[in-house]
């Protein structure tokens, strides 16, 4: 049965977008009058690539389910046959808009670079002009970060959608992401360059202050690449939750970005954080119109693209904003889940395809998937005595049959130990509760960053123990 995505718009959709991109354009052009006021034309810019994918989700829908790019949601009971891979127009819809945006952060530099261009009131001796440019006063390191952040995402792109077109294997993408931040770790080394770690102050008399990792420090930010795309990529299996714990990531990431633009002092990490925001509005924009479509009961689904291209966003902005370590601690679900997930990723226990929550067509809520096991097929005693334990916490469930046999464990996913906690729940209550879930810990995570971290450490970039 197929899912009826209608391609036409709602009059009042077509208004209400209309609108919308009409009223953004005319802020961008404002722009103009001023020093391009990036920050606003980033903001106006996401309204544009919301009101882009919102359209392009719903016109390209049932031409992908026609080419073969559609899914089937099996946690309902009508199953529906859905589009899939989604996430590839949001990726294109945000790489087009990054793109028109790149006069924008320069374009102060480029008018008082420019002779007589919008500068007219500067008057330039012969000698100091270069081709009508001062060339070496243009940012230009600023400007090999923007491009190289772009070419790592398209890379990314294009993986996520190498892989829903035909469903590589894990072991064959999961060092991928390693491959496309090489123009980012470049940057880095070329622009910036610093290996360095600062040391709690109880190590500091005998290690001092600065512990330089050299190589170690570029292996680990290629270790957060490889990570953070394929984290989001594991915590998922029901409507929305790819979509959801992205925006609450970026949106914590933004408020972090504020927390050093809001200050009453100009602060020197000024500039690394407007790049993080430059890049976190338009994929808030794509991935709210992404949400609309996504959310319980779905309508389409995103895809592995979108996983691996939101992963990489995060990546992007960390990296050339010099704050992955505030990244990781925004991510401390999905490393929970991909710690939690080790013994079936290993072998350890039996891994099936597919691992999401399974749906009671009885009660239409979720309940924890399961991997049996047989007579044939039992655990080793350590892993036998671990699963037992395991299940006494209440970290998973077991089931043994009269003589002690191992039936059935519980999935080793995130999804599933919630519903083992929580018992079945419907499948939009469960993505809400992961949702506020990531958002508390995330804050959390924020707050160990900027306060916590100065019970040990001197100061942080963003405040100065007392």
């Amino acid at each position: 049965m197929t899912a009826a995505l209608s391609t036409a718009l709602s009059r009042t959709e077509s208004l209400s977008l209309l609108s919308l991109t009409a009223a953004c354009v005319a802020v961008l052009a404002n722009t103009f009058q001023g020093d391009g006021e990036p920050l606003i034309a980033s903001l106006a810019l996401s309204g544009v690539a919301f009101s882009a994918t919102f359209a392009m989700i719903r016109w390209l829908g049932p031409t992908f389910i026609k080419s073969g790019l559609k899914g089937v949601d099996m946690s309902k009971h009508h199953k529906k046959e859905l589009p899939e891979c989604m996430g590839a127009i949001c990726a294109i819809v945000y790489l087009l808009v990054v793109i028109v945006f790149i006069p924008f952060p320069f374009y102060k530099d480029i008018v008082a670079a420019t002779s007589g261009g919008g500068n007219r009131d500067v008057v330039l001796q012969t000698e100091h002009v270069q081709q009508g440019r001062f060339l070496h006063r243009f940012p230009h390191s600023k400007l090999a970060s923007y491009l190289s952040a772009i070419i790592s995402l398209q890379s990314i792109s294009l993986l996520g959608i190498g892989d829903d077109l035909f469903d590589i294997r894990w072991r064959h993408k999961f060092f991928i992401p390693a491959f496309a931040s090489i123009p980012l770790l470049a940057i880095y080394f070329v622009d910036f360059g610093v290996t360095s770690i600062v040391i709690p102050i109880p190590l500091q008399p005998y290690l001092g202050e600065l512990f330089n990792l050299g190589a170690l420090y570029y292996v680990y930010m290629a270790s957060v690449a490889i990570f953070s795309p394929n984290s989001i990529n594991i915590l998922a299996g029901i409507n929305g939750i790819e979509v959801t714990q992205s925006i609450v990531i970026a949106l914590l990431l933004v408020l972090n970005d504020c927390l050093y633009l809001l200050t009453p002092y100009p602060h020197p990490a000024t500039d690394s954080h407007l790049f993080s925001l430059y890049f976190l509005l338009p994929f808030l924009g794509v991935s709210f119109a992404l949400l609309w479509y996504n959310w319980y009961p779905a309508r389409v689904f995103v895809g592995d693209t979108y996983c691996y291209f939101a992963g990489m966003v995060f990546v992007v902005v960390s990296i050339l904003g010099h704050f992955s370590k505030t990244l990781v601690l925004l991510l401390i679900p999905q490393i929970f889940n991909f710690l939690y997930s080790i013994p079936q990723l290993a072998g350890i226990v039996p891994c099936p395809r597919h691992r999401l929550p399974r749906f009671n067509a009885r009660t239409g809520l979720l309940e924890p998937s399961v991997t049996p096991w047989t007579a044939e097929r039992q655990p080793k005693p350590p892993v036998a005595w671990a699963l037992k334990l395991l299940d006494r916490l209440r970290l998973l469930r077991v089931t043994l049959d009269e003589r002690g046999n191992f039936v059935e464990t519980s999935n080793f996913t995130i999804l599933n130990l919630w519903l083992v906690w929580r018992g079945p729940l419907r499948e939009d209550r469960l993505a809400v509760e992961l949702t506020a879930m990531q958002t508390v810990v995330g804050l959390f995570g924020l707050f160990v960053r900027h306060r916590l971290a100065l019970l040990i450490f001197k100061e942080d970039n963003w405040g100065i123990s007392s």
